[in-house]
């Protein structure tokens, strides 16, 4: 298994905007933007020294109460970072996160394998259980046994893209076969092979489960808001299940998400809008915090008004704040 931070290390990334337009998450400005404005702001990441973008995902938004706050626009998760695969080189490429209960675990490894391949190595499989129970329904799957099928989900994946026979020739993939409650299949082998090796798996949630499937399936944790003085638990947790499983010596790749951020003083419409502010000290100060209970990975998100701001908001971040980040730690 692959965790990607090295000992001491700190990167940061964010999900994309423009992929998204539901609601709670979008910004006044992302419903006119275009596709070269989302390429640009990929290119603006890598540029400003992220470490990685995301794109989440959802198939089809019902009609009902619980999902009233949620736009139907969703961008394709693995088409989306594939074509930003072709306009960046080195930034790497996350799903935030892929509802692996949706597709058969043969199809996802299908996916995840050629994105890493044609983008150089650079993909990152975060998964989640999900949320909405009707976007269950449509697809045909069971939304009680969610979390039994991720965990199925997961191993499936891991035993496709490890190959279990060998290949018929030296650069392709061997076989695998598979047998669990919801998914069988024997001797099938699935390629390309991904460039890394393996692709790292990421685990979303704020959940116990969520965090014990992280210690014993995964190689990083996602978080959902989680306020930071939560980590040293959920780190707890994590490692209690990674030596349960026999993973005592794993490192893990855990996240924070801080609120939302602005470089500098937020304009009076953002303040509203805007948990952590201020000058590059302050900001990379309270990222540290985190860091010291145990985060390596920031999953940041920038306040702004428009195109322009937000693209400002990111330079400014990797010019003026990362630097702090890489020297304090």
């Amino acid at each position: 298994m692959a965790a990607i931070c090295a000992n001491g290390e700190i990167i940061f990334g964010m999900q994309l905007p423009i992929q998204t337009l539901t609601r709670t998450l979008r910004a006044d400005w992302e419903p006119d933007a275009s596709t070269e404005d989302l390429i640009a702001i990929a290119q603006n990441c890598e540029s400003a020294g992220f470490g990685f973008v995301g794109v989440c995902d959802h198939i089809a938004i019902p009609d009902d109460d619980y999902s009233a706050r949620m736009s139907t626009t969703w961008y394709d998760t693995v088409a989306t970072l594939s074509f930003l695969a072709a306009h960046t080189s080195t930034i790497r490429l996350l799903s935030v996160v892929w509802i692996a209960a949706y597709r058969h675990p043969l199809q996802t490894a299908k996916s995840f394998a050629t994105l890493d391949h044609l983008s150089g190595g650079r993909a990152i499989l975060g998964v989640g259980a999900g949320h909405v129970a009707g976007e269950f329904k449509a697809m045909g799957v069971d939304f009680s046994r969610r979390g039994a099928i991720l965990n199925e989900c997961i191993d499936g994946v891991r035993a496709a893209l490890a190959g279990t026979a060998p290949g018929g020739e030296a650069n392709e993939p061997g076989y695998s076969s598979f047998s669990g409650e919801f998914y069988e299949w024997d001797s099938c082998g699935v390629g390309p092979k991904p460039q890394q090796g393996e692709v790292p798996i990421w685990i979303g949630g704020t959940t116990p489960p969520a965090f014990r499937r992280v210690g014993t399936r995964g190689d990083g944790w996602i978080p959902m808001g989680t306020p930071k003085e939560h980590i040293p638990a959920v780190i707890e947790t994590i490692r209690e299940a990674a030596v349960a499983a026999g993973r005592d010596d794993t490192s893990f790749d855990i996240g924070h998400m801080p609120g939302m951020l602005y470089v500098g003083e937020p304009p009076d419409e953002l303040a509203p809008v805007t948990s952590l502010s201020g000058t590059p000290e302050n900001i990379a100060e309270e990222l540290l915090s985190a860091c010291e209970l145990g985060a390596n990975v920031l999953h940041l998100r920038f306040s702004s008004r428009s195109l322009s701001e937000f693209q400002e908001q990111i330079a400014a971040f990797g010019q003026q704040v990362a630097p702090l980040l890489q020297k304090s730690h």
